[in-house]
């Protein structure tokens, strides 16, 4: 077959040029895995609990890299999926673990918690603001 046809004739360049370009790709894909599994701050909400149709408390952790001051938003929503409380949380410099409890004013039972997003203060949060219903305006912050 390789007399008839020109196959199996081995070309050693070709075959480290291959290698070359594989191991290039695999290494670029596994640092792109890398740093985006690397987050230099973590957050999760810990515990919540309605305690007025008007408030909401909530606890979360924040995890970050350094001390740097922090800004969290965090939002409730009633049985539909509309917002009734939405606030920026900033979290004050301070040591690479922290929990957080704050007391949200709503303008209704709240159904979901969460917190969108943490992000050092001053750096846009890039999460959906608000969204209450038309005419409606967002409760004062925070509850006190």
């Amino acid at each position: 077959m390789a007399d008839r046809y020109g196959f199996n004739q081995k070309k050693p360049l070709q075959t480290v040029i291959v290698a070359v370009v594989v191991l290039v790709f695999v290494a670029a894909l596994g640092f792109v895995t890398f740093s985006m599994s690397q987050k230099s701050i973590q957050f999760q909400l810990l515990t919540w609990s309605v305690i007025s149709p008007e408030r909401t408390d909530l606890r979360f952790e924040v995890r970050r890299i350094g001390n740097e001051a922090l800004d969290c938003v965090v939002r409730a929503q009633d049985s539909k999926r509309i917002d009734v409380g939405y606030s920026v949380v900033t979290v004050p410099s301070g040591s690479d673990y922290e929990q957080v409890d704050y007391s949200l004013r709503t303008l209704a039972p709240s159904f979901a918690v969460e917190v969108l997003t943490c992000v050092p203060t001053g750096e846009a949060t890039r999460v959906p603001g608000p969204q209450f219903p038309a005419g409606v305006a967002p409760p004062p912050q925070p509850w006190e």
